[in-house]
């Protein structure tokens, strides 16, 4: 019986240990990956406002072509929202909606995930002349974990679980709006 008071206790302790540590630990994680198009930034922002072309450059489009897409309202609008649904498991179900707008300068994207996990994020997008003809895009994502489940930010690297996606739909995006400028 002894024996067991010890083993409870023990684990008790580890339980409240990793929960205070969960307490401490940050619940909210940004990460941003850019690149610079050969394409003039009026041109570039025209093209990134529409969520209807991240189909042509996301990295999860990629995943599952035959993904279920639905759209509501008037793309490259606030309020417009495009669904998604898909078999694979690294792309799932859910929306993105866009909240707002700044003309040729940012959109600002509320990301709300229904499967295989619960969650919403936001994203954005940003556009910044560098040249006449060139222009820095910016693919940023914003995200929180409740308590304490945020103690997996300190196991994971959102740069390469995210990151990497976000680098290669940049990379797709400059070579799509690239091309059309020949």
């Amino acid at each position: 019986m002894k024996i067991i008071k010890i083993f409870v206790s023990i684990v008790a302790s580890l339980i409240a240990i990793v929960l205070l540590i969960a307490a401490f630990a940050p619940s909210e994680y940004a990460l941003k990956k850019d690149i610079i198009i050969n394409q003039n930034k009026s041109a570039v922002f025209d093209y990134i406002k529409l969520l209807k072309n991240q189909n042509n450059y996301s990295p999860w489009a990629e995943r599952d072509p035959d993904m279920k897409k639905t759209y509501q309202g008037t793309d490259g609008t606030v309020g417009f929202i495009s669904a998604w649904q898909s078999d694979n498991k690294t792309v799932g179900k859910g929306e993105q909606e866009i909240l707002t707008i700044v003309g040729g300068e940012r959109i600002d994207t509320e990301l709300r995930f229904y499967e295989p996990f619960e969650a919403t994020d936001s994203a954005y997008m940003t556009t910044e002349s560098i040249s006449e003809n060139e222009t820095k895009v910016v693919w940023g994502f914003l995200g929180k974990m409740p308590y304490p489940m945020n103690l997996m930010l300190l196991m994971m690297d959102m740069d390469k679980e995210i990151g990497g996606d976000l680098a290669k739909g940049l990379t797709n995006l400059k070579s799509i709006l690239e091309s059309t400028s020949e």
